[in-house]
């Protein structure tokens, strides 16, 4: 078995995956609507900025936080949005569980 073709695979069947499909979808939606394309943009910025601020300091910007939760808070309101987080987070966990797999097979080398 040639490990390239079995990771061809795996990408294909990713690909038709229900959760891939579903983000994909919702996120084209996300980019048909402008105004709430700007503020999922804005709200990415914002938490990217937390998770970049806690990683180098160790700490978390309690106001930085607060802004991010009311801004997401906000978001989930509109339906799309909220269609569009819980696509990227069912997702998310199906490309965690992938790479979790992989990992502890792989966990003897490293």
């Amino acid at each position: 078995m040639n490990v390239y073709d079995t990771a061809n695979r795996l990408a294909q069947e990713i690909k038709q995956s229900e959760e891939y499909v579903n983000y994909k979808m919702a996120k084209q939606a996300l980019n048909l609507n402008t105004e709430l394309k700007e503020k999922m943009a804005e709200f990415e910025k914002a938490r990217y900025e937390v998770q970049l601020e806690m990683m180098q300091t160790g700490k978390n910007n309690e106001e930085k936080y607060k802004q991010v939760q009311n801004l997401y808070a906000k978001l989930v309101e509109n339906d799309e949005a909220k269609r569009f987080f819980e696509a990227e987070t069912k997702f998310n966990v199906v490309i965690a569980d992938v790479n979790k797999i992989i990992g502890e097979a792989i966990r003897d080398v490293m």
